[in-house]
């Protein structure tokens, strides 16, 4: 539990010192925030050249605190944790040159669309690779060849089927915060109520592995602990952010830190063998990303929109509602997801008449 503590409080101290450092440094940089066209007859014309690629500042700030946290404790870092935080750097890295892009060319669109895929596959397919090998004195490793809800449930499907489950999932909910991100704390406050959730899933699995209790519902999850900690690291660090990013934002999270999210919430998920459970955790973003598929699919076969934009929050900008409600409303949303899910994790473990 103090590696947990250390690493979320030294997070959120890092991240709330560094931004306002690096909203200063963008400034003057001019490395601003491009707005779209639809947008810019609304209130969003008033961000254009707001400081973006504020991600840098919470994914430094994380990988910090993680190792703060095992320098404190003089607790090695473990296989499971640096694959994620592998993970949520790499997609981090390719959300970064899609955004310095977006500022060098001066332009709302960076990276085309294959080259972004490109490099979010190759990160996946590295993790991928790797999240099944390196088993621990027990030979549990950080992932098996299942698909997981709970736990890993269904058959075996073998390294090629679950290299694309796994990219599926990676390039899904990357893209999924992605698209949350684009109003003021919006996507920080979604993903750190998911975050939030693993926290608390990683130490119930440490308090019920099957190694210390071997028991019908106990959990063959290799570092739930350390799982926790890079929780609670990005977790800490996102809070630090969002105190700058909270309406009206003072820099933006840019693509750097939307891809470098969803890469941490699939690679938790991955690791803690909660695959689909991240469905219903992350509900804001699957019903965000929903919206655009909708929306696409509708105009496409149809000729008609559903909605008036999308995603969907720029749908109920366009009928009048003020940012912040949007805002506060969608974290709503995202707590009850959350909530849901939890609950889901701890139901087996209610006693039965």
């Amino acid at each position: 539990m103090t590696n947990i503590i250390i690493a979320g409080a030294v997070g959120l101290i890092l991240s709330m010192l560094g931004t306002p450092l690096a909203i200063r440094l963008f400034s003057r940089r001019g490395y601003g925030q491009e707005v779209r066209e639809e947008l810019q007859q609304g209130g969003h014309s008033s961000k254009r050249g707001t400081p973006t690629m504020g991600g840098t500042v919470f994914v430094l700030a994380a990988l910090l605190a993680y190792g703060a946290s095992h320098l404190a404790t003089l607790a090695p870092p473990t296989v499971s944790g640096m694959l994620v935080l592998f993970l949520m750097t790499g997609l981090g890295a390719v959300g970064f040159l899609d955004d310095f892009i977006k500022i060098y060319k001066q332009r709302s669109l960076g990276l085309r669309s294959g080259a972004k895929a490109l490099g979010q596959l190759i990160v996946g397919a590295v993790f991928a690779f790797l999240v099944v090998r390196q088993p621990n004195v027990y030979g549990i490793t950080p992932a098996e060849t299942r698909v997981s809800f709970l736990r890993d449930i269904g058959p075996n499907i073998g390294i090629i089927g679950f290299t694309i489950w796994v990219l599926f999932m990676i390039v899904g909910f990357s893209n999924a915060v992605n698209l949350t991100d684009g109003l003021d704390g919006l996507a920080s406050g979604a993903t750190g109520v998911v975050l939030a959730a693993y926290v608390l899933i990683g130490n119930w699995q440490l308090r019920n592995n099957c190694i210390d209790q071997l028991g019908p519902n106990c959990y063959w999850v290799r570092d739930p602990l350390d799982l926790a900690v890079v929780a609670a690291a990005v977790l800490g660090a996102l809070i630090g952010f969002l105190w700058w990013n909270a309406p009206p934002a003072r820099i933006f999270m840019g693509d750097t830190g939307s891809l470098a999210l969803g890469g941490v919430l699939a690679g938790l998920a991955i690791a803690t063998r909660t695959q689909l459970l991240l469905v219903i955790l992350a509900g804001l973003c699957v019903i965000i990303t929903l919206s655009v598929i909708i929306q696409v699919g509708s105009f496409k076969m149809t000729g008609k929109r559903v909605f008036r934009m999308a995603p969907l929050q720029h749908h109920f900008e366009l009928k009048g509602w003020a940012e912040t409600t949007i805002v506060v409303r969608f974290w709503l949303i995202a707590m009850l997801c959350a909530a849901l899910g939890l609950g889901l994790f701890y139901v087996e473990w209610m006693p039965r008449p």
